[in-house]
């Protein structure tokens, strides 16, 4: 069971604080650098160091608001909605980052995001290829670019398949009929 996608940042670790024993552990998906810190020398640290104590403090509770968050949302929301957030939470994590919220890669396989959202591999691909069709985002293999972010903030449900094969042709029609389309003329 995938638990989290931590990136820069973001605290490994946490949960053997209490217990002094990990209940978890972590794969890196690609290339990265870690800092270790044993607790104690992090908390006396911190003692010293009012801002660092605030700063790790701050973080663990960013960590707990997303697992709520994320707890709320398996219970709560459809596959296509949780599909959606998803998205829009990493795109919000790259811009706090530095990097585009518009045009990410993805480092997590869909099977990965599946166990994750509490969904199939096969349901997280048929839902990015349906935001796709309909514009709300791009996809190529891993490369994911967001168009609509707003819409996928606010999702519920996806139409069924076919009334968005009809809104398709619909569209399409409207363009063409309007001369909106291309015309590729040889010499």
């Amino acid at each position: 069971q995938v638990l989290s996608f931590p990136m820069k940042g973001d605290m490994l670790g946490v949960d053997g604080i209490h217990t002094r024993h990990y209940a978890s552990e972590a794969v890196a998906l690609s290339d990265c650098d870690l800092i270790l810190v044993p607790f104690k020398k992090l908390t006396a640290l911190g003692r010293v160091h009012a801002e660092l104590e605030n700063l790790m403090y701050g973080v663990m509770s960013r960590e707990l608001v997303r697992e709520q968050a994320m707890i709320g949302m398996l219970g709560a929301l459809s596959a296509e909605a949780r599909v959606a957030r998803f998205l829009i939470s990493l795109a919000e994590r790259f811009a706090a980052m530095g990097y585009s919220s518009k045009l990410f890669n993805l480092r997590m396989t869909r099977h990965e995001i599946g166990s994750y959202l509490g969904l199939t591999l096969e349901t997280v691909s048929r839902t990015l290829s349906a935001f796709n069709e309909i514009g709300l985002i791009t996809v190529d293999q891993r490369t994911i670019g967001i168009k609509d972010p707003e819409a996928l903030k606010t999702l519920r449900r996806l139409p069924p398949s076919r009334s968005r094969a009809k809104q398709n042709a619909k569209q399409k029609a409207e363009a063409d009929s309007t001369g909106d389309g291309q015309v590729l003329a040889t010499a």
